[in-house]
Order: C-alpha cells, then sequence, then structure tokens
C-alpha cells in the first residue's frame, strides 16, 4: 500500500507540463529506508510505455547542468530521474563538494539506488525491464555501484568514475556497462578503466569502453570551463546515445 501510494504522488505530480520539447519535468519525492528524499523526474509526454534512466549527479550535487541532461534525455524518450544523493545541498566549492561526496553513507547510497529503481519501476510509463543508470565523476561511482547491487538493471554508463578491476568485484554485474574515460584524468585514470575491461571480459559480460585524447576528468561538463572539451564531449554523447538506444530501446 505504501508503495502504492508513493507512485501515485508521482503521477500526480507528473500533471505539470514544462519545456518545449514534449516532455514533462516535475520534483518527486519517494521513500529510501527510513527518509523521504527528493528527486527531479522528467519524462516523454507521448503515451505508452518508455525505458528509463537513473541519472547520477557529480560531486557539486543535484545542480542545473544534472537537471538538463534528465530534461535532454526525456527528450529522446527516457523517464529520467536524477536523483539527489545529498539530501538538497549542493556547492560549487571543490572542498565542500570533496566533504559532501565523504560524508554519503554508503549504505545510505545503496538504498538510494534500489529506492530509485523501483520508484521507476512503479511508474505507469516505465518498462521495468528497460530501466539502465548513468552517472559522471562521483555518480560515475554509484552508476557502476548500482549496477554491482541492482541485478535487474538493463544497462549501465560509467563517466570517469571508479570502477572494480578484478574478476570478483565485477562478477555480480548482470547488465552491459559502457565506460567513457579521459585520457589525462589523474583520478579515475584509463589504466583503471582498462582493468575494468579485462575483468569484465574473463567474466563473460558485456563492456564497452571509449577513452577520449587529450581532455582531463569532467570533461563533458560545459559549466567546468577549465576542462571542458565541447568536441570530445559531443563524441562521449554520441557514444551515449548510441548505447543507450541498443541496450534499452530494442
Amino acid at each position: 500500500m505504501r508503495k502504492k501510494a508513493l507512485t501515485l504522488l508521482g503521477l500526480i505530480l507528473f500533471a505539470g507540463v514544462a519545456g518545449a520539447q514534449s516532455i514533462r519535468t516535475m520534483n518527486v519525492s519517494y521513500v529510501s529506508g527510513k527518509d523521504t528524499v527528493s528527486a527531479y523526474l522528467a519524462a516523454p509526454i507521448s503515451g505508452g510505455k518508455h525505458p528509463a534512466l537513473i541519472v547520477i549527479h557529480e560531486w557539486w550535487g543535484l545542480r542545473d547542468w544534472i537537471r538538463e541532461t534528465a530534461r535532454d534525455f526525456a527528450g529522446k524518450g527516457y523517464v529520467a530521474l536524477a536523483i539527489d544523493l545529498y539530501r538538497g545541498q549542493i556547492t560549487d566549492n571543490p572542498q565542500e563538494a570533496y566533504k559532501l561526496m565523504m560524508s554519503v553513507p554508503h549504505e545510505r547510497a545503496i538504498t538510494d539506488l534500489k529506492s530509485a529503481f523501483e520508484y521507476l519501476a512503479g511508474l505507469k510509463d516505465v518498462n521495468s525491464s528497460k530501466i539502465g543508470v548513468i552517472g559522471w565523476c562521483m555518480g560515475g561511482s554509484y552508476a557502476y555501484l548500482a549496477a554491482t547491487t541492482l541485478p535487474k538493471l538493463a544497462a549501465c554508463v560509467v563517466d570517469y568514475g571508479n570502477v572494480g578491476t578484478t574478476r570478483g568485484e565485477v562478477e555480480p554485474i548482470m547488465c552491459p556497462v559502457q565506460c567513457n574515460f579521459a585520457e589525462k584524468d589523474m583520478t579515475y585514470t584509463v589504466k583503471m578503466g582498462k582493468a575494468f575491461v579485462s575483468a569484465m571480459k574473463e567474466s563473460g559480460k558485456s563492456v564497452e569502453f571509449h577513452e577520449y585524447p587529450g581532455v582531463n576528468h569532467a570533461f563533458m561538463n560545459p559549466n567546468n570551463p577549465d576542462v571542458y572539451d565541447k568536441v570530445e564531449a559531443e563524441r562521449a554523447w554520441k557514444n551515449i546515445y548510441a548505447f543507450l538506444a541498443k541496450r534499452l530501446k530494442k
């Protein structure tokens, strides 16, 4: 009964129409463990069942770029749920961002991911067999974590995030994974990404790897002018769209 009530709440909030690309957006709330958490939902107006995505923010928190990304996915036919691991906190200060990232309890994050999946699966316009996850930086690390803990995920995209490098670490992963790594990233290195790919292949799992030359960590976010690279970001988006369409729309 509790789950049905929460789903109904989401549908009521879903009534507001926003944006110019036949999508609707809304702030929603759902239960995650002992918490009631907020998220940003963007969805196509068109009827029928749609594939869906859990969208996970960088260490800055749920800022405008992530909401823009959710709307972009909605315009391409996905129901996108941008979750908030920070419970409303955001920052543009790297030191504060690091503190926020380190303050997220591991088990709470896992519960948030599971609850986000269940929330999407319970929406009447979502195809529950076609739910994926995508994240950047810290969010990329949590996208990988989602793949290791949510066996019903249909796809995972890790954008320069932390990934496992051994067969034992990747063994729980049941869905195809795409990795996008920056050549000059000294935090989540290309070496790590390639080790992950080797472990996935040794375990007989589906994996796709892309390295972007000459760019650094966070090169996809245009709000990071020191590292943003328009050409490589566009190439990354092309790869992401193709991967998700193959895994979630067929």
